[in-house]
C-alpha cells in the first residue's frame, strides 16, 4: 500500500485498463484528491485573510464568485469533455489523437475567456450592483472583481489542462500544478492584502491579485510539462494546428458538460440573490460555509474524477463491466469518507465557521447551514460518483437534464417560496438546497444503475 501511495504521488506509466481495479483507483484517486484539496485551499486561504477585513470584504468575494461560477461552469464543462475524449483515446492506444484533442481544448479555452474578461474589466461595478451589493461593497469591491474576471483565462486553462492530464492518466502532474499555484497564493495573500514593508496594503483587491498570479504560475508549469513530456502524453509542434474536426468533437461533447455546470452554478447564483435580499450577513455566512463545504468535498470529487477516468479508459478498451465496477467501488469509498465529514459538521458547526469570522450573526447562520448539510452528504457522495460516470463515458447531456429538473425546477422555486413567501429567510434557502440535492442524488444513482451510459460513443 505504501508503494502504491508513493507511485500515485510520483506518477506512474501504469495501464489503468489492465492493473487490479483497487490499485488503479488508488493510483488515480490519491493525486486527484490532493489536487482538488489544493484547489479548494485557494478558496479557504482567501476567505481566511479576507475575513479579517470584515463582512463587506467577504460579501465582495461571495458576490464576485457568483459570476466566477459561470467561468467555473464553462471551464469544468470543457474539462469533462476533454477528460472523456482523451481517456477514451488513451484506452484505445491512440495517443496522437489524444494530443490533437489537447491542443484544440486549449485553443477553445483561450477564445472563450476573452469576452468574459472584457465584460469583467469594463462592467465590474454594474455586475456587483446586479447581485444586490450594498454601497460599501460597491465602494471597495470592483477592483477585486476586475482581477478575478479579467484574469479568468488562468482559471479556464487550469481546469482544462489538468483535465488533459487526468484523462491521460497523469493525475500526479495535475496535483503538482495545484501545489505550486496554491503555494504562491498562500505567500502572496497576506502580503498583498495587508501589506508589508514597501508593499502597500491592497485590501480585498490583494486577494484577487494573489489568486490570479498564483494560478498564472500554475498554468505556466502546465505548458512546460505538456511540451516536455508526461508519463502518458507529449505535445509536439506538429500538434500546434487548428483541427476543425477535433474541435467540433470537443465542443459537441462539452455542450452537455457546460450545460450541467451552468445549470448548477446559475441555480446557486439565484439562491445567492435570494440570500442578498435577506441581508449581507446571510451572504457572508453562505460564502464562508460554501468554502468549508467545498474544501471538505474536494477529496470526494477527486475520487469521483478517478472514476470518470477509469470509466473512459475502460470503455475505450472494451471493458464496460470493469468500468461499472470501478464506479461502485469508488462510490463506497466516497460514502465512508463523507459520513465522517457529516459527523464533524453536525458536532462542530460553530467552531468551524468561527475560524473565519468573529461576527456572532454570521457564525450562527453559517453553523445552521453546516448542520443541514450534514444530513445529506452521504447521498450527495454517491451522486458525485454517478454523475462523473456519465461524464467519463461522454454522456454529459443526461446530467444536464437532471440538473435542470432538480436545480432550476425544484431548488430555485422552493428556495424563493420558503425564504420569501414563508418568511424562513436564509433557513428557507438552506432547506431548499437540502431537499433538491438529496433528491437529485437518489435519482442519478438509480439512472446510473440502468446502464445506458455504457453505449455512449465519443
Amino acid at each position: 500500500m505504501l508503494r502504491e501511495l508513493r507511485d500515485a504521488i510520483a506518477g506512474t506509466d501504469a495501464d489503468y485498463t489492465k492493473i487490479p481495479l483497487r490499485k488503479a483507483i488508488v493510483l488515480l484517486a490519491v493525486p486527484m484528491v490532493l489536487e482538488l484539496v489544493m484547489e479548494s485551499t485557494f478558496a479557504l486561504v482567501d476567505i481566511f485573510f479576507v475575513g479579517k477585513l470584515g463582512s463587506t470584504a467577504v460579501a465582495t468575494v461571495g458576490l464576485t464568485e457568483s459570476f466566477l461560477f459561470i467561468v467555473y461552469a464553462v471551464g469544468m464543462g470543457l474539462a469533462m469533455s476533454v477528460t472523456a475524449i482523451i481517456a477514451r483515446r488513451i484506452g484505445e492506444k491512440h495517443t496522437s489523437e489524444a494530443a490533437t484533442t489537447a491542443v484544440q481544448a486549449i485553443i477553445a479555452s483561450i477564445v472563450i475567456s476573452v469576452p468574459i474578461a472584457v465584460v469583467g474589466l469594463v462592467y465590474a461595478p454594474e455586475l456587483l450592483a446586479l447581485m444586490g451589493a450594498d454601497a460599501n461593497v460597491l465602494a471597495t469591491g470592483p477592483a477585486f472583481t476586475r482581477w478575478m474576471l479579467g484574469g479568468n483565462v488562468v482559471i479556464m486553462l487550469l481546469f482544462v489542462i489538468n483535465a488533459i492530464f487526468r484523462g491521460a492518466g497523469d493525475a500526479s502532474i495535475a496535483m503538482k500544478v495545484l501545489w505550486l499555484a496554491n503555494g504562491i497564493n498562500l505567500v502572496l495573500d497576506p502580503l498583498l492584502i495587508f501589506g508589508w514593508g514597501p508593499i502597500p496594503a491592497f485590501g480585498v483587491e490583494g486577494a484577487g491579485m494573489a489568486t490570479t498570479i498564483g494560478r498564472g504560475c500554475g498554468v505556466a508549469f502546465q505548458f512546460w510539462v505538456l511540451f516536455n513530456g508526461s508519463k502518458h502524453l507529449l505535445l509536439t509542434r506538429e500538434n500546434l494546428v487548428l483541427n476543425v474536426k477535433a474541435m467540433v468533437a470537443i465542443l459537441r461533447t462539452s455542450i452537455g458538460g457546460i450545460g450541467q455546470m451552468l445549470v448548477g452554478m446559475t441555480a446557486w447564483i439565484f439562491l445567492l440573490r435570494i440570500l442578498a435580499s435577506v441581508g449581507t450577513d446571510a451572504v457572508s455566512a453562505s460564502t464562508i460555509t460554501i468554502r468549508i463545504m467545498m474544501f471538505c468535498l474536494m477529496p470526494a470529487w477527486g475520487m469521483s474524477n478517478a472514476a470518470a477516468t477509469l470509466v473512459g479508459q475502460n470503455l475505450g478498451a472494451g471493458s464496460p463491466e470493469r468500468a461499472e465496477s470501478a464506479v461502485w467501488k469508488t462510490g463506497m469509498y466516497n460514502m465512508v469518507y463523507l459520513a465522517v465529514v457529516s459527523v464533524v459538521f453536525f458536532l462542530f458547526p460553530e467552531p468551524l465557521i468561527g475560524q473565519f469570522t468573529t461576527d456572532p450573526r454570521v457564525v450562527s447562520i453559517g453553523a445552521e447551514w453546516l448542520t443541514i448539510l450534514s444530513y445529506s452528504f452521504i447521498v450527495y457522495g454517491w451522486w458525485m460518483v454517478a454523475v462523473q460516470a456519465f461524464n467519463g463515458a461522454g454522456d454529459t447531456r443526461t446530467p444536464t437534464f437532471i440538473n435542470i429538473a432538480f436545480f432550476w425546477c425544484l431548488q430555485i422555486p422552493l428556495g424563493y417560496v420558503l425564504a420569501i413567501k414563508y418568511s424562513m429567510a436564509h433557513s428557507g434557502v438552506f432547506w431548499a438546497a437540502f431537499i433538491s440535492e438529496t433528491s437529485v442524488g437518489l435519482f442519478t444513482l438509480w439512472l446510473f444503475s440502468r446502464g445506458g451510459w455504457k453505449k455512449v460513443v465519443v
